[in-house]
This record gives C-alpha cells, structure tokens and sequence, in this order.
C-alpha cells in the first residue's frame, strides 16, 4: 500500500488516481491534439533523418568527380544509367549528378544553415533583449531604436547587401543570416522580460544584491523561454528560405557547398528546355521543408500560449 500511495494519489473516497503528469508528458499530450501539426513534425523529424544518413542513403556521392560522369547527364526520371547499373529515381542534372542524392545532400546544408544561424541569433538576440528590458532608460532607448530601425528594412535586402559586402562561403552566410535575425529574439525577449522585471521575485533577487547577469539569465529568461522556442521555430524557416534566395541568386554559397536553393539555381537553365526536374524536384524538397517546419512552430505557438484553453 506505502509503494502505491507513493506513486499514485488517492481521492476523498480512497480510490487510487493515476499519477500526476509530467511538464513533458503534458506537453507531448497537448502538442498531439493539433493533427496537422504532429503529422508535421513527424514530416520534419523524417527530413531530418534523412539528411543527418545522406552518406548512407543516398545512391551516389553527387560531389564526387570520381563516381559522376558528364556522360549521364539530363537523364530524365525513373531513368537508368548507361551501363544499367543504377537507377536515377529522379534523373539527373546537366553535370551527371543523381539529383536525389543531391537534394539529400542539398537538405544538409539547408537545415544545418537554418539551425546554426537561428541558434547564433537567439543567443545574441537574447542578451541584447534582456539588458535593454532589465537596464531601462536610455539603453532600452537606443537598443529598440536600433532594432526599429532594422526591422523597418526587408531581411532579404539586408542580407543581399551584406553578402554582396562580405564575398560567398558558409560562415558569411552564416554571418548575414544571424545579423538579419537577431533583432526578431531581442524584440520578443524584451517584450516579455519587461513584464517578468516588474513581478516581485524579481525585485526580491534585486534586493537581495544579486548580480545584473545573474538575474536576467537565472530568473527572468526562464520565464521568456515559451515565445523564444515558437520564435526560433519560425526563423529557422525564414533563415533556410533567406539562404536558398540567396544562393539562387548567386551570392549565397559556393558550388562546393549546395543547398537546395543552389541546386534550383542550377536546374533554372534547364526549364526551357523541358529538363524539368533538375529544378522542380530541389523546389519541392524546399517547400516541404519550409512549410513543415512553420506547421510545427504553429503548433508550439498553440501550446505554449498560456491564454489559450489546450
């Protein structure tokens, strides 16, 4: 009886009540009540998957020169290789290249890109935030200046113009995509901190003499914690989306390292000359990409939202 009542609660009849649920366990239950966005995130937790073994999965290596041949080039889908022995589900593109072995690859770069430039600009999106809502005044002045400003400015003509400043490769895209993000964190976070910076524990830890750092990473950003996931949700969407027009474009990534806007770039030549699915094929990949993972943050914005009966 000690080892049930220890796990379960019982009610005023002496009935035993299952145990109460975790913070994760309530979590999951509620994330599960939107369909479209479990079938979403089951989608995306696929994608993922799927880049993370593009090596194991993908038929051919299509970046390398010793296993692609010009000789298998535009072939169309569902084709076969010259000597038949292996099978293009979705053909190739004009340099030999199985192009879904591309897109496998291809989603590496754009989800890798996405994940590290949304990370980067939630950290210092963050910090900024937090000091502009804990210190007040004339910081918290010039800072949302800053950010106003920013934000008043399309992200594609920021980033088109630091990239045209800063060259190609990964890090300088890298670079403009988190100089285009941060001001979307440091918005939301300051948002939100200012209502914690006035609740009494907070002043009860002012009080006390702790330290500036130490009250806004230990006490307030725990509570801003809701928006700043469904936020880096989204933005990993507009981040992997920034990049792929980017490189379509031409200034975004280096050949050597194709993301899905770059293989849609290299199919573009080929439309007129009905070789469709070197370009359509990426395009889709992308689109499924992006759009599922907007599902998901949809979905977490549902949940997290603490005004919302879920």
């Amino acid at each position: 009886m000690n080892d049930i009542t220890s796990r379960h609660l019982i009610d005023s009849a002496g009935a035993i009540l299952p145990p109460p649920e975790t913070p994760i366990q309530r979590f999951w239950r509620q994330f599960a009540k939107g369909r479209v966005g479990t079938i979403a995130a089951g989608f995306l937790l696929l994608l993922v998957v799927v880049a993370l073994f593009a090596p194991f999965i993908a038929p051919q290596n299509p970046y390398d020169l010793g296993v692609v041949s010009i000789l298998e080039a535009e072939k169309g889908p569902g084709s076969y290789s010259n000597d038949g022995q292996h099978y293009y589900l979705l053909g190739t593109d004009g340099a030999g290249r199985d192009v879904f072995s591309a897109i496998l690859y291809g989603l590496r770069i754009s989800i890798g890109i996405g994940v590290a430039s949304a990370l980067a600009a939630l950290m210092v999106g963050t910090c900024v935030g937090l000091i502009s809502a804990h210190f007040g005044g004339k910081i918290d002045a010039v800072i949302m200046r800053i950010v106003d400003v920013q934000l008043s400015i399309p992200s594609i003509l920021i980033a088109l113009v630091l990239l045209a400043a800063l060259g190609q490769g990964v890090d300088k895209t890298l670079l403009a995509l988190v100089l285009v993000q941060w001001a979307y964190f440091a918005r939301n976070v300051r948002g939100s901190a200012q209502v914690e910076r006035n609740k009494e524990y907070v002043e009860a830890a002012i009080g006390q003499g702790l330290s500036s750092s130490r009250v806004m990473f230990r006490h307030i950003l725990p509570n801003c914690m809701a928006p700043l996931v469904v936020t880096a949700t989204l933005q990993m969407a507009h981040a992997i989306t920034l990049e792929a027009t980017m490189s379509f474009l031409g200034i975004g990534l280096p050949q050597t390292k194709p993301s899905l806007g770059l293989l849609i770039s290299n199919g573009f030549d080929y439309m007129l000359s009905n070789e469709y699915w070197i370009s359509v094929f990426p395009g889709i990949a992308l689109v499924a990409l992006v759009v599922s993972i907007n599902l998901v943050g949809d979905q977490l914005r549902t949940v997290l939202n603490p005004k919302l009966d879920v």
